[in-house]
């Protein structure tokens, strides 16, 4: 059986972890925080849970799923024998940086590298390792158990066939796939975070509550979330660090509100903190 690492239990990482397990992957969930390791796997008991409640699970398979999926602290021990690796850190490139060059040393030669990047560089990531040929970014969207895509971003020096390996692991994880090349912000986060973004200078303007802004959004363009409710679901920093990379990558049209850094600076930062545009009990 593959082994999948995945590195970061936060939102996005756990959900990963989730998804590539029910895929059939023996998946090991890597954090450096014990707490953090159970806040996952808390959380993914009880996506299992509803999944045998709506009948999405069989009891057969939330066994396998469990039995499948492994937490712990101990990076370099997990990434001995793994196939592929999919880092899911803080969108911070020195954090990235130091992630890479750990795995690169450790990781068999055949393994891949993946980055649930939303904006940065599988190019610049690539060169912090031995193997650039190796990485790639594996975009998953949040909440990753519920989001079809996976949009896989190809660096300069990917190869072929780790393009079609991550396709080919992507859709054994249950996902769709588009495969595009790399440029800042990718497909999804470019138009994301403009819509994002203008949603915040039209809060900022007074053209309406956040409420109306997210109805309208919703009822008239047909959005599955308002931009007020995905920003706090993932997070106004995470919104703010994406919007601040590509306006140095791609100009002025990206220069976050400066509501958005406001409420940032405020520690209102969404569902995780208990406050961003809404409050959460």
């Amino acid at each position: 059986m593959e082994k999948v690492v995945v590195i970061g239990s936060g939102v996005m990482g756990r959900g990963i972890a989730y998804v590539s397990a029910l895929g059939g992957y023996q998946t090991t969930l890597i954090d450096v925080k014990e707490e953090q390791l159970a806040g996952a796997r808390k959380e993914i008991e009880v996506i299992i849970s509803k999944g045998l409640e709506k009948g999405k699970l069989t009891e057969q398979a939330a066994g396998e799923l469990r039995d499948g999926l492994f937490y712990s602290t101990e990076l370099e021990e997990a990434v001995k024998e793994a196939s592929l690796i999919i880092e899911a850190v803080p969108e911070n490139m020195e954090i990235k940086k130091s992630v890479y060059e750990k795995i690169d040393k450790v990781a068999p030669a055949h393994c891949y590298f993946a980055s649930n990047t939303s904006t940065m560089s599988p190019t610049e990531i690539g060169s912090f390792t031995s193997r650039p040929e190796k990485v790639i970014a594996m975009h998953f969207f949040n909440p990753v158990h519920k989001m079809k895509l996976v949009e896989i971003v190809r660096g300069l020096e990917t190869s072929d066939e780790t393009a079609e390996f991550i396709r080919a692991t992507a859709e054994k994880m249950g996902k769709e796939t588009v495969v595009v090349n790399e440029f800042p912000g990718f497909v999804t986060s470019r138009i994301s975070a403009l819509v994002g973004n203008e949603a915040f200078y039209m809060l900022q303007e007074g053209v309406g509550t956040p409420e109306e802004i997210d109805k309208a959004i919703k009822l008239g363009l047909n959005y599955p979330m308002g931009p007020f409710e995905l920003g706090d679901l993932v997070g106004l920093d995470t919104r703010l660090n994406n919007l601040k990379y590509l306006h140095e990558k791609l100009g002025e049209k990206y220069r976050p509100a400066p509501l958005l850094e406001k409420y940032v600076k405020a520690g209102r930062l969404g569902r995780k903190s208990g406050k961003g545009v809404y409050e959460y009990q």
